[in-house]
């Protein structure tokens, strides 16, 4: 098995790093902090990640927008495909766009198609299987890994 520490960005969205002697200059008025973009346009013909496409075993396309909480990722399976069996320590929402097939969720088969939304747990072990021989699926995962890295770094990946 290998663990994977996905990198830190930094503690927060301006990089500060307070301690408990700067408690008394917290804000008493919330302000929104604008990143320069907040726009990722045609993300499934310009952010192919080749490198965690090529460890998940099928294509995924980041979207590259600012987030301190929040990651999504476009990805699909092509027939008789199936990820690694894996495991993290962020929470993953994902929306089927198209197809359907199953997800194993530690000992738990869970059915999906078209339109459907599944919840992978923290640290639960998982894969996701697209037996058909004749189509491919398309999904959409929102993940809390940059909610993690922004606390310390402490969004971990593992694969079996």
């Amino acid at each position: 098995m290998s663990n994977k520490l996905c990198a830190a960005k930094g503690r927060g969205q301006d990089d500060r790093q307070d301690s408990s002697k700067d408690f008394g200059k917290t804000p008493s008025m919330l302000s929104a902090k604008l990143p320069e973009k907040l726009i990722h346009k045609r993300v499934e013909t310009t952010n192919l990640d080749q490198q965690f496409s090529t460890e998940r075993k099928h294509p995924v396309f980041v979207v590259d927008l600012s987030s301190i909480a929040l990651s999504m990722t476009i990805g699909g399976l092509d027939p008789g495909q199936s990820t690694n069996r894996h495991r993290h320590t962020y929470e993953t929402i994902i929306f089927i766009i198209e197809g359907k097939d199953y997800t194993l969720v530690e000992d738990r088969r869970v059915d999906w198609e078209a339109g459907d939304a599944i919840y992978v747990p923290v640290w639960a072990w998982h894969q996701h299987f697209k037996l058909s021989t004749t189509d491919s699926c398309r999904y959409i995962a929102s993940e809390n890994a940059p909610l993690l890295q922004n606390l310390g770094g402490i969004s971990i990946r593992e694969e079996s």
